[in-house]
């Protein structure tokens, strides 16, 4: 028996296959590819606004850069109609994220969940779930009477409790209140950073507020939920901007698109508003 010596030139790579030790990779860092790749500093960022593949190319020989850093985002749920003078908010999509994952040389198939589309006259549809590898964030759900439960719930109306949230993921959608002949004022959807807000009086809830991540490298908010609509008094405010607005007979809006923000509820004549599609983003070290 005899180990050969290496020859000048010859890769640690080719050393090691020499001698019967396997490595997956003669790079000091990540390689992969998929989505719409960025760059912050050192770091790669792989993101994602709609389905598609995380396909990790190559790992590292230092076995501390095969980690990432993720955010998955559902899609929002969204606002409740009008059949009953007002519809509550839409509850966000469920927010998971976090550091030091590790992955392996494979395919990571990515789904990024859609807005919940305008239900019934009543209730808001919930959004779809996204996911990446371990990690599926819950669809928001649907605002309006019987509120859904979600990632974050959807916002009551016409008396009706909020739905509720998924631990971990967001927070449970206010209760509506009836407020009089005039007013029904419905509840916000909760969001990632906060409960909804009861409606009382002839003020609809605003949504609930969502989270600021700099996984991209700048402060970005997602997931707040979406405000209740009222039909003759103040509608509720999206929260942290992205949600949608409550309708006041006009004036209601959607979440917004890839923040997994739940719809505006709807009032009068308008229905409810279509949650914001969701998200998921990878980063890693690469130099």
């Amino acid at each position: 028996m005899f180990l050969r010596l290496a020859r000048a030139g010859q890769t640690t790579q080719s050393i090691n296959n020499i001698i019967g030790v396997i490595t997956t990779s003669g790079t000091p860092f990540l390689q992969a590819t998929g989505g719409t790749v960025t760059e912050d500093g050192d770091y790669k960022i792989h993101s994602f606004t709609s389905s598609g593949t995380f396909k990790v190319t190559s790992l590292s020989t230092t076995e501390s850069n095969n980690v990432v850093q993720y955010l998955v985002v559902a899609g929002g749920g969204a606002g409740g109609g009008s059949g009953t003078g007002s519809g509550g908010g839409g509850g966000s999509g469920g927010l998971l994220t976090g550091t030091g994952h590790e992955v392996t040389a494979q395919s990571y198939s990515i789904t990024v969940g859609d807005g919940g589309a305008v239900g019934s006259s009543t209730v808001g549809g919930s959004g779809a779930n996204s996911v990446f590898s371990s990690f599926t964030s819950i669809g928001g759900g649907g605002g309006g009477n019987s509120a859904a439960l979600g990632g974050s719930g959807g916002g009551g109306s016409n008396g009706s409790s909020g739905g509720s949230g998924t631990t971990g993921q967001g927070n449970a959608g206010g209760g509506g209140s009836g407020g009089g002949p005039s007013y029904y004022a419905s509840a916000g959807g909760g969001g990632k950073g906060s409960v909804g807000a009861t409606g009382s009086g002839s003020s609809a809830g605003n949504g609930g507020t969502g989270l600021s991540s700099s996984i991209t490298g700048s402060g970005v908010f997602y997931a707040g939920g979406g405000g209740g609509g009222i039909e003759g008094g103040t509608a509720g405010a999206g929260g942290s901007s992205i949600g949608g607005t409550g309708s006041n007979n006009s004036g209601g809006s959607a979440g917004d698109v890839n923040t997994g923000s739940g719809g505006g509820g709807g009032s009068g004549s308008e229905a409810g508003f279509v949650g914001g599609k969701g998200i998921v983003i990878v980063r890693y070290k690469f130099q």
